[in-house]
C-alpha cells in the first residue's frame, strides 16, 4: 500500500512538472542564488588552484579539486538549462497523459498548429472577403453568387456594413430568417430582417370563397378596420372580382429648377395640344413611353 501510494506521487510530480515546466518563484529565486554562488566560488577556487605552483593539479583528483570540479559543472549546467540549452541527458519531456493513458498524444503539436489553422480560416475566409467589400474590390450584390451561401453573404455584407459607416447593427435581428428564399424575391443585399406586428382580418367572402387576409402595420386600429370591412361584405353576400387589365405603368420624370417652373409645366401638359406634342417627343426616346402616355 506504502508502494502504491509512493508512486502516485512521484507520478503526480512528474505531471506537475511536465505541464508546468518550472519551479514556483520563491524556490526558483533560491536555486538561481544557490548556483550563482557555487559557479562564483568554485571558479575561484579552480584558478587559485591552478595559478598555484607549489600545487598542481593531479590525477586522481583530491577530495577539494574533485569537489570544486563538481560544483562547476553543476552550476553550468543548471545555469545552462534556464536559457532553453539542453543537458547530457538528451530526452524530451514527456507529454502528460503519455504515461498515466490520458491527454492528447501530441499536445504540444496540437496547440502550436490551432492558432495557424484559426489564423489561415479567416484571412482566407470571412476576413478577405469583408475586406473586399469594404474596399470596393468585391461588388455588395455578388456576394450570394460568389459565395453560393445567401446567409453567409448576409453575415459578411453586414460586418462589412458596421466598418464601412461606423455603426453597430446589434439592434437589426438576423437570425431566423430563411435568406436563401428571398434571393431574387422580395429584397436585395438583404443584412437583416425587421421585425413587424402582423394581424388578421376576415374572413373576406371573395368569389364564395372566404380568406383571412395577413396584414403587416404599425398602424393602429387599420386591421379592426379592414376586419370590420370584412364583415360587411360578409353580411351582404360576399364580393365578386373582376380582372380589366393586368399591366404595369410607367411615367417620365422632369426635373425643374423650381415649384413654380413645375406648376408652369403641370398647367402646360394638361392642353391637349401640348400633351400630343411631350408624347411624341419621349416617344421617339424611350421604348417604353406609349405606355405612358
Amino acid at each position: 500500500m506504502d508502494a502504491r501510494r509512493v508512486g502516485g506521487r512521484i507520478a503526480a510530480a512528474r505531471r506537475a512538472l511536465a505541464a508546468g515546466g518550472s519551479l514556483p518563484v520563491p524556490v526558483l529565486r533560491i536555486t538561481n542564488g544557490l548556483a550563482m554562488i557555487s559557479l562564483v566560488l568554485s571558479s575561484c577556487d579552480l584558478l587559485r588552484l591552478c595559478s598555484d605552483s607549489s600545487r598542481p593539479l593531479r590525477f586522481p583528483l583530491g577530495g577539494r579539486e574533485f569537489a570544486t570540479v563538481l560544483c562547476q559543472l553543476a552550476s553550468v549546467v543548471y545555469l545552462l538549462s534556464l536559457f532553453g540549452v539542453p543537458s547530457g541527458s538528451g530526452h524530451p519531456k514527456a507529454p502528460a497523459g503519455d504515461d498515466e493513458g490520458g491527454g492528447s498524444p501530441h499536445p504540444a503539436r496540437a496547440a502550436a498548429d490551432a492558432p495557424e489553422a484559426m489564423h489561415a480560416g479567416v484571412e482566407g475566409g470571412d476576413e478577405e472577403i469583408v475586406a473586399a467589400v469594404v474596399s470596393g474590390a468585391l461588388p455588395s450584390h455578388h456576394l450570394e453568387s460568389r459565395l453560393g451561401d445567401c446567409r453567409r453573404a448576409a453575415r459578411l455584407r453586414r460586418e462589412a456594413l458596421r466598418r464601412v459607416s461606423g455603426r453597430g447593427v446589434e439592434g437589426l435581428p438576423f437570425d431566423g430568417m430563411d435568406y436563401q428564399a428571398i434571393l431574387g424575391q422580395c429584397c436585395e443585399m438583404p443584412v437583416g430582417y425587421v421585425q413587424v406586428p402582423v394581424g388578421v382580418a376576415g374572413p373576406l367572402l371573395l368569389d364564395g370563397r372566404q380568406y383571412h387576409v395577413p396584414m403587416a402595420t404599425t398602424e393602429g386600429c387599420l386591421v379592426a378596420s379592414v376586419n370590420r370591412g370584412c364583415r360587411a361584405i360578409a353580411a351582404s353576400g360576399g364580393a365578386v372580382s373582376v380582372l380589366l387589365r393586368d399591366a404595369m405603368s410607367r411615367a417620365p420624370v422632369v426635373k425643374l429648377p423650381s415649384a413654380k417652373r413645375a406648376a408652369e409645366l403641370k398647367s402646360f401638359v394638361e392642353a391637349a395640344a401640348n400633351f400630343e406634342t411631350l408624347a411624341s417627343f419621349f416617344n421617339r426616346y424611350a421604348s417604353f413611353s406609349s405606355s405612358c402616355m
